[in-house]
């Protein structure tokens, strides 16, 4: 007697390691998934936190222009700009954080000319971080007494002024949103 598999057997046989693997497939695909969006959530907020830490140093050192202009140039709720030595060059650069569609970017003008002069056209911009998904303000501006400044009393009254991030590579999947927020008092202007 020959023992062997019927042509039956052999089919219901290759069905179930089809279905078998495809099921293996499928769970090993999800998981890639599953961590390249948490990895990519990560970077994202790791950018967020480093560009924020940067930001409040630089805003911290922010001093009179080299033309003379007040320390803070504009106070908005998705863009912020002052004057501050980000290089240790001993110039006075023009510096402005802002938001732009889902990015949150730098601008830099280094001054140029006697008088010195930050022309528009030469400011360079830097993507700190993507994936920004703010409904509310980016930046408060705070008096003396820690209170929040309406506009236009901001750019002459700002004592202190405070960065709210939130980030989100997909808000439409968990997980959720990232909140990022930190306050810097510019040094120069505490005693005004």
């Amino acid at each position: 007697m020959m023992k062997g598999l019927t042509l039956v057997e052999t089919i219901v046989a290759i069905f179930v390691f089809t279905l078998t693997m495809g099921a293996v497939s499928g769970i090993i695909v999800t998981l890639y998934r599953t961590h390249g969006y948490t990895w990519e959530q990560s970077q994202a907020i790791e950018e967020a936190r480093s560009g924020i830490e940067t930001m409040v140093k630089e805003i911290r050192e922010a001093r009179t222009a080299e033309d003379g202009s007040y320390i803070i140039a504009s106070t908005t709720d998705f863009q912020f700009s002052f004057y501050s030595d980000i290089d240790r060059d001993l110039a006075i650069e023009k510096v402005r954080y802002f938001v732009e569609g889902t990015d949150f970017k730098k601008g830099v003008i280094e001054p140029t000319g006697t008088p010195a002069v930050y022309p528009i056209t030469d400011e360079e911009i830097f993507i700190l971080s993507k994936y920004v998904r703010n409904n509310p303000p980016i930046f408060r501006y705070f008096d003396k007494n820690g209170q929040e400044l309406p506009p236009p009393a901001r750019r002459k009254d700002t004592k202190v002024m405070e960065v709210y991030l939130v980030i989100n590579v997909d808000p439409n999947r968990p997980p959720q949103n990232f909140e990022l927020k930190s306050s810097v008092q510019i040094r120069n202007l505490k005693r005004r």
